[in-house]
């Protein structure tokens, strides 16, 4: 669906596939991390002095009382947990910000590859925002 909604917006084939592959890791880490029965997912044009973008937000509902979220940074032998590097080598930006009792976690693509000025930095667990990976 990612995929064919930016085709439809004229997005080059490259950022199509990076959308999804986005998409594809905050979807599945709401899905795992969160005890959320319903996921939001928003694709969004910006246009702008920054260029023009693609935005994907997705915002869970949160976890259940009592439960925290994992943080920490994962070892190197681990199979699983890269979900968001690999959101921030695809991406110009990203963040994610408490709302409510959820997360929003977005990421920003040019729409033609051409643009890409480099990958996005990895925030740093302990910046404040009560969020780590």
């Amino acid at each position: 669906m990612t995929r064919d909604h930016l085709s439809g917006w004229g997005a080059c084939d490259d950022t199509c596939d990076a959308a999804a592959l986005v998409v594809s890791e905050l979807v599945t880490n709401a899905i795992v991390h969160t005890a959320s029965r319903r996921i939001h997912c928003e694709l969004h044009e910006l246009c702008d002095d920054a260029g023009e973008r693609v935005r994907i937000a997705v915002r869970d509902e949160g976890s259940l009382p009592g439960e925290t979220r994992a943080a920490g940074r994962i070892a190197p032998e681990e199979e699983h947990g890269r979900g968001l590097l690999l959101v921030a080598a695809v991406s110009t930006a990203w963040g994610a910000q408490e709302t409510g009792p959820g997360l929003l976690v977005w990421a920003e693509l040019p729409r033609d590859a051409q643009a890409v000025t480099g990958p996005g930095s990895v925030p740093d667990p302990s910046d404040g925002t009560g969020w780590a990976w």
